[in-house]
């Protein structure tokens, strides 16, 4: 096998692989092993047609396409474990340049690592993020405890439906007095002012009394999901079975005591107040080390290429699908409701796909630049940290640990040694 590669455009490596006769006749040998069980001749047991046979009835390129592939998988990956500057980050695409008495020769057209040119990643100034607790802040929390302890009660005093009220109601919906799918239900809970369904159809059941029923007149929206639906005029008979009302507890020593351990509320506020400023210094830190990651970028050079850019989308999208799995819904049925085919959603990620894949090559590119490493010490003594966390003997979680942790673990290593350096050697107003 001889090879000759040269840099082409938007960062790929064009490389020339031939092969000799010889070696492409045991390419073609290894085809035929690898697929004589798939043909069929008159007077031959399956598997055990000769060769020459094979290629007399099915034709002399019968085995071409096995063997190109056997031949390049082969010759590819011998290629680039002697040129390890070519560091690839996607399949190639490949064309036959040549097939003749002499062999075979292969056009491999590359993705590789793009070229970095950095900018400047010292003496910027960056404007630094910075959050306060506020009052507010301490009531929302306080609101949410309140929330999470509150516990739905029967209403008694009233039979008429008022805002707010947690009904349960049966309703079918009708456009041009046919009812349609998924308009339809028996016992469904309505939180009245909570704008899950349509408009105009809460304000219908506010001031129904329990047990009645009523016609309540509706408009579908231009942009609703459901084409068929879309601004159409509908009438929802409607029959309130029962009201139920939200008991929200008030804030008393002896409730929070209760709820949270704390003796009392000032005590609780405290504490509320100490934990949200400690989340809101670690998200100031998280976006002044992204707003300085991004000056660095806006001074740095890269083509990006677009098999890296596909693979982020696919991140995200992934991301998305996991997201809606944990509600109880699949993308299909979200990208129906929003109105968008999955084309449509994949580029609504591109731009954030180019700029996250911009910040990891520039992360990587001053990690290599400054020689940011992970010893065995450090790694060490962070897996230390975690056996405590988990309560387990060292030894014990080591042998628990799959390699990609001890690969995570030396990488947030570096990634932190990365950030202090950057803090040192930047401005933050």
């Amino acid at each position: 096998m001889k090879y000759t590669f040269e840099k082409a455009e938007q960062s790929t490596v064009k490389a020339k692989i031939s092969i000799n006769a010889e070696e492409w006749k045991q390419a073609n040998l290894e085809a035929y092993q690898k697929t004589k069980n798939k043909f069929n001749v008159p007077g031959f047991r399956k598997g055990h047609v000769p060769m020459s046979v094979i290629i007399k009835n099915y034709g002399e390129g019968v085995f071409f396409e096995e063997a190109a592939n056997i031949a390049l998988s082969k010759y590819y990956v011998e290629m680039l474990e002697k040129e390890t500057s070519i560091e690839d980050i996607d399949r190639p695409d490949v064309e036959i340049d040549k097939v003749s008495e002499k062999g075979v020769t292969f056009i491999c057209t590359i993705p590789v690592k793009p070229e970095v040119k950095l900018g400047a990643y010292t003496d910027l100034t960056i404007e630094k993020v910075t959050y306060t607790v506020t009052e507010d802040d301490v009531n929302a929390d306080l609101e949410k405890l309140k929330q999470r302890n509150s516990r739905e009660v029967d209403v008694t005093d009233r039979t008429v439906a008022q805002d707010g009220d947690i009904t349960n109601i049966d309703y079918c919906g009708k456009v041009d007095g046919v009812a349609f799918d998924g308009g339809t239900a028996q016992g469904q809970t309505l939180v009245l002012g909570s704008h899950s369904f349509i408009p105009g159809f809460e304000e219908g059941v506010v001031g129904m009394n329990v047990g009645e029923e009523k016609d309540i007149a509706v408009k579908f929206p231009e942009e609703y999901h459901a084409e068929e639906l879309k601004g159409k005029d509908a009438i929802f008979t409607v029959k309130l079975n029962a009201l139920k009302a939200k008991e929200v507890p008030e804030l008393t020593d002896e409730f929070i005591k209760e709820a949270t351990g704390e003796e009392n509320l000032e005590e609780y506020k405290a504490q509320v107040i100490k934990r949200l400023k400690e989340e809101n210094d670690k998200k100031a830190n998280l976006e002044t080390e992204d707003k300085l990651i991004k000056a660095i970028c806006d001074t740095t050079e890269v083509e990006i290429p677009d098999c890296l850019i596909q693979r982020q989308v696919d991140q995200y999208v992934q991301e998305m699908q996991y997201r809606m799995m944990y509600q109880g819904l699949k993308l299909e049925d979200y990208l129906k409701f929003i109105g968008q085919t999955m084309e449509q959603f994949r580029e609504g990620y591109v731009e954030p796909a180019k700029n996250r894949v911009k910040q990891q090559l520039v992360v990587e590119e001053i990690v290599k630049a400054e020689n940011f490493t992970a010893t065995q010490e450090e790694i060490d003594a962070k897996v230390v940290e975690q056996a405590k966390e988990v309560g387990k003997e060292v030894e014990d979680y080591k042998k628990s640990m799959d390699p990609r942790q001890f690969e995570y673990i030396a990488n947030s290593i570096v990634v932190e040694k990365l950030f202090a350096f950057l803090k040192e050697k930047n401005n933050f107003n």
